[in-house]
């Protein structure tokens, strides 16, 4: 049975409801280090919320922002009440892209990823569709790593004109340096379009049917970046939780970028990583999460704001590193 669209979107873009949870949404609790983020489900902030982007502000790129049909985010926002946080703003794609630009969101790259086999050509119909309809919304693409024609699959969608590539070594259930990921870096490194791929071992919590920490490392993402040098690939959550370890792999690689994703914001457990920022500052780009959240929809916003950063980089964390690893024009 199709999902029922809203009128907002183009029909075309249907996408099947899933079966039931998701396939990395565990029956049963995954042992996890004791230390995840997730070990335990979190509770929300309350915290007040801004009306809009600071007025000092650059142009804002949310370079993170999760689109999907309402199926697939009402059995997400499931996942995350039982396993993660409360979701705070349940959103509907097209209350997502209103309330970010209404508030001074200039731009936003929008997210999604192929959770089975099968669904990755209508899940970037969908999104292709809603980035013809929005020109201040930049689309990328999904596959599921290792299905039948996954290059296929995502050179047609960036002729759709998607523009990069979004997966989920979590949800996904595959390590970096599988070999079932070569066709996809391939198709990004051809095409010239960036990858963006949680790759970090958190946030991890039992509600995956596997352990991240057993799947991703450090170690497996410089394996890729050395044998694909031309892939330019996005690690959100500043790596979470490798910090130090990806701040070095940043100065030794010109083709990683990390985005800023809830690392900032004062809710996940673990360090102060602001200086991170500092690092390479051309590398590392604003991200949000939206509209998963369990806090204020500026507050990773606010928080940078207050950090003494100087405007070049500011500039560079708030819109001109994502305009560029994005191609997103003025």
């Amino acid at each position: 049975m199709a999902a029922t669209l809203s009128p907002f979107l183009p029909s075309a873009a249907a996408v099947p409801d899933p079966p039931g949870p998701l396939p990395c949404a565990a029956a049963l609790p995954v042992p996890l280090p004791a230390a995840a983020m997730l070990a335990r489900p979190l509770p929300a902030l309350h915290d007040e919320e801004g009306a809009r982007v600071p007025e000092a502000f650059p142009e804002v790129v949310d370079a993170h922002v999760h689109l999907f049909p309402d199926r697939l985010f009402e059995a997400i926002w499931a996942w995350f009440e039982r396993w993660g946080w409360p979701i705070r703003y349940p959103l509907r794609t097209p209350e997502v892209i209103e309330f970010l630009l209404s508030r001074g969101v200039g731009r936003i790259v929008a997210l999604h990823y192929a959770h089975k086999p099968g669904i990755a050509r209508s899940m970037n119909a969908y999104v292709a569709g809603i980035a013809r309809l929005h020109p201040r919304v930049t689309g990328l693409a999904t596959v599921f790593p290792g299905e039948p024609g996954a290059r296929e699959i995502l050179e047609d969608a960036f002729a759709d004109g998607l523009r990069g590539v979004k997966l989920h070594c979590h949800v996904q259930c595959f390590a970096p340096d599988d070999d079932a990921l070569h066709e996809v870096y391939a198709a990004c490194s051809e095409a010239g379009l960036p990858l963006v791929m949680h790759a970090g071992r958190e946030p991890s919590s039992p509600g995956y049917r596997v352990d991240p920490h057993s799947l991703c490392a450090v170690g497996r993402v410089e394996r890729v970046l050395r044998d694909h040098p031309r892939l330019r690939l996005c690690v959100p959550h500043l790596g979470a939780d490798e910090f130090a370890e990806y701040a070095a792999l940043l100065e030794r690689h010109d083709n990683l970028w990390l985005d800023t994703t809830m690392v900032l914001a004062g809710f996940l457990p673990g360090p102060d990583v602001s200086d991170l920022l500092r690092v390479r500052p051309e590398r590392v780009l604003y991200g949000s999460d939206f509209p998963n959240l369990p806090y204020a929809w500026d507050r990773e916003l606010r928080r940078l704001g207050g950090m003494g950063l100087s405007d070049e980089v500011r500039e560079r964390l708030l819109g001109g590193t994502a305009r560029e690893l994005f191609g997103i024009g003025g």
